[in-house]
Order: structure tokens, then sequence, then C-alpha cells
């Protein structure tokens, strides 16, 4: 008697583990972490993507460094970053997965009166060798770089991009993209960078060797500050779960495509 008890009361206890960890509760939630630039899109795809399928997106934004680390690591399904892995990244087995085209504008107060510059004198500026705008065709005002923190993917795509890693000298780091905003619209002669689909009008966007930060100029590769959304994951997305797969497919539809571009994104296809 006492033994059959053991077994049903094992029994019962097997059933209640399976059905709170086992793969059908999994299954129902996809995991990611990274970028604070891709937060736009994925918290539109989270709630479209849930209404749609029932399936729940759980995802941190922690920077794209953050991310990628955490794929990598197995503890998320997928690592989010706005820019291209690094190579040391890429031997660990963590793949990049591009699904949107994302400009970087180059954005000062409003007040500024320039409206055009070069990428070389946007390096120098950077750089620290150019500090005052009259030295652009602007008026005698001091130039304040404000920039994000290290782990930023934007600040790492267009350090890259100007090929000026490890040699800007910032007034202010900064930790999210809205805060980059809002100090630059507040600070006579700040310059900064953020990604184009957050842009609004308390701030005023410059051409890049005469080239407009638009869509079209992002996509025929004109507009050269410009970097991928990466939604990395740990193998090719043929090896993960269904689920993740079905998610991916997702992102390859009609509907997929049409919320890219409707949060203000190129898309690839």
């Amino acid at each position: 008697m006492k033994k059959t008890i053991k077994l049903i009361l094992s029994s019962v206890l097997a059933m209640v583990m399976l059905s709170g960890c086992g793969v059908g509760a999994e299954n129902d939630v996809i995991t990611m972490s990274g970028s604070t630039s891709m937060e736009k899109l994925c918290n539109t795809l989270k709630e479209e993507y849930m209404n749609k399928t029932g399936v729940e997106i759980d995802v941190q934004f922690t920077g794209s460094g953050a991310g990628v680390q955490a794929v990598s690591e197995g503890v998320v399904d997928i690592g989010n970053a706005s820019r291209a892995l690094k190579e040391e990244e890429k031997q660990k087995g963590i793949v990049e997965n591009v699904v949107a085209l994302d400009g970087i504008g180059l954005i000062v107060d409003k007040n500024n009166s320039i409206e055009d510059i070069s990428k070389e004198n946007l390096s120098k500026i950077f750089k620290g060798e150019v500090k005052n705008w009259s030295e652009v065709g602007g008026e005698n005002l001091p130039i304040i770089v404000i920039g994000r923190e290290a782990a930023s993917g934007t600040r790492g795509a267009f350090e890259e991009i100007l090929g000026v890693e490890d040699e800007c000298l910032y007034a202010q780091e900064i930790n999210s993209t809205g805060a980059v905003m809002a100090k630059v619209a507040s600070t006579p002669g700040a310059i900064g960078y953020v990604s184009l689909d957050v842009i609004d009008e308390s701030v005023k966007t410059l051409k890049v060797d005469g080239v407009e930060a638009s869509a079209e100029n992002i996509k025929n590769g004109s507009y050269s500050v410009q970097r991928p959304f990466v939604m990395a994951t740990k193998g090719e997305v043929s090896e993960q779960s269904e689920t993740v797969k079905e998610f991916f497919n997702y992102l390859d539809s009609e509907e997929g495509q049409q919320i890219i571009t409707m949060v203000g994104l190129v898309s690839t296809k």
C-alpha cells in the first residue's frame, strides 16, 4: 500500500514539474534582450505578435553588447544589437540576422545655423579637433559633443562608420536614446547621434555630405551613416525552437515588414 502511494505521489510530482517547466510552457514565450535603440521595434512586435499568436515576447533593453552576451550564454533566445556583430562574437557561434536598416541621425539644437556637414568634419568634431561651429561654417559657438555610453550599439556603429573608435572626446556620455535627444535639444551648440526613427521636432537633423537622412537614401546606400538592426541567435535560425523559427517567419512576412516600416525603419526586403 505504501509503495503504491509513493508511486502515485511520484507520478503527480513529475506531471506538475513537466507542466510548469517543460517545453510546452517555454514555447509560449520568446526571450530577448539588448539594444535600447530597438525598443520601439521590439515593443511594437511584442504587442502585435502576441495579439496574433498568443506567444509572449519577454524583452529587456540592456544594450547591444549585453544582448549578444546573453544569447551567447543561452540566457535568452535572441540578442538584439543595433550594430553588426564583431568577428569574435561570430566565432562563438552567434549568427547575425539582419531584420532592418536604421539611419543614425546627426542632431543639433534647433537654433544651430548648420544644415549640412561632411563625414570628415564629423570625425574632427567627435575627436575634438574642431571645437567651434565657426570652423565648419556656423556661428561662433563652442561645440558640445554628446554621446552614448560605451556599451551602446549606436555608439559602436557610429564610431566604426566614422573610423573614430576609442578616439572620441565626449562632453557627456548618456545611457539612453531619449536622454541624448533631450540633452541636445536643450543645449546650445550641442551635437549628438540617435536612431533615425526616434527623431522629432525638438531637434534639427543634419544632412551628411549633402545627403538627407531618409528611408530612401538609407536603402539605396547614399546616406552613409547607417547600421543594421540585428536579432542574433546562437546558431542558425533553422536550429532554433519552433516558436523562435515561427517568429522569424513572421518578421519575413508582409505583415512583419509593414511593422518594420511603420516604426520608421527600413526594410531589407
